[in-house]
């Protein structure tokens, strides 16, 4: 949790921008489907689609319906549907069974695909393998921070550490390097930068080559950001294994924080409806010791 009213400490970049960029873009591609679409999202990015465009956005622009993905039949009768999954094959499967369910059925829809925060090489050769990567058009969200707090920005990247530290999948080290470019392009060039751990030397690496392939126009600027610690999770398994001894601590093993929030049941609320909370620097509830 933030401390803004810390006399001693700087003031914070507005990270609140990472958001706006990130909404802007996720109109531009919805808007590339022009007319009423259903929406279907994949359920872990719920979370953080509520936290960047919620239903309301979502509907100016003529979203009519949103579903999540499910492995069952699509019910939706709009003549466009709209996809907003992580590159994964069973979503390219499950998109690609869609498409043809429908043309055995010979009925006619468009079909978009937005992969976040990356579209992969493999997801398009599935759509191909299947034979409908000429029915469904793919685009790319590239969403990869999102603001959780004032000073508290999350990749929202459940896969990484499976994928790199178990499997040896370098997949998503470019997406690190992008975001670690997003930061420099929108806050300035950081001044000091330093890491430990091949992922970290790797994320590095490829991050000053976007940096030099761009001649990024941060050079000159004032950083707000003064230094970057990249820190592999090899080299620290115990902190992720100790007791969280704060307040967010004790609700995370309670009641499970995802993205930023908790949702309180019943159990709570003491009603049929459960209450999702934000938990912020603006987060009412204090712990006085």
């Amino acid at each position: 949790m933030a401390f803004p009213h810390r006399l001693d400490a700087p003031e914070l970049p507005d990270f609140s921008m990472l958001k706006r960029l990130a909404r802007d873009q996720l109109i531009y591609l919805l808007e590339q489907l022009p007319g009423k679409k259903d929406l279907f999202i994949e359920a872990d990015l719920m979370s953080p689609l509520d936290r960047i465009a919620n239903v309301s956005i979502l509907k100016q622009h003529e979203v009519d319906k949103l579903y999540k993905v499910e492995n069952k039949p699509v019910l939706s009768a709009n003549e466009q549907l709209c996809f907003l999954v992580r590159p994964r094959i069973k979503n390219m499967r499950y998109i690609a069974n869609l498409v043809n369910a429908d043309k055995l059925a010979g009925r006619i829809r468009k079909y978009k695909v937005i992969l976040t925060p990356q579209k992969f090489y493999a997801c398009e050769m599935v759509l191909e393998e299947e034979g409908v990567y000429g029915d469904v058009s793919c685009d790319e969200w590239a969403f990869s921070l999102l603001p959780l707090d004032v000073d508290l920005l999350s990749m929202e990247l459940p896969e990484f550490f499976r994928d790199y530290f178990l499997e040896g999948d370098q997949r998503w080290i470019n997406t690190v390097a992008q975001a670690l470019h997003l930061l420099s392009t929108l806050y300035g060039p950081f001044p000091n930068c330093y890491g430990i751990g091949r992922c970290a030397k790797m994320s590095y690496d490829l991050w000053r080559k976007l940096e030099e392939e761009e001649d990024s126009e941060t050079k000159g600027r004032r950083p707000e950001i003064g230094h970057i610690f990249l820190l592999d999770r090899d080299m620290d398994f115990v902190t992720a294994l100790c007791s969280q001894v704060v307040y967010e601590g004790l609700v995370d093993d309670t009641f499970r924080i995802k993205c930023g929030s908790v949702d309180f049941g019943p159990e709570v609320t003491s009603s049929d409806k459960s209450l999702k909370v934000l938990l912020n620097a603006e987060d009412k509830v204090r712990v006085q010791v």
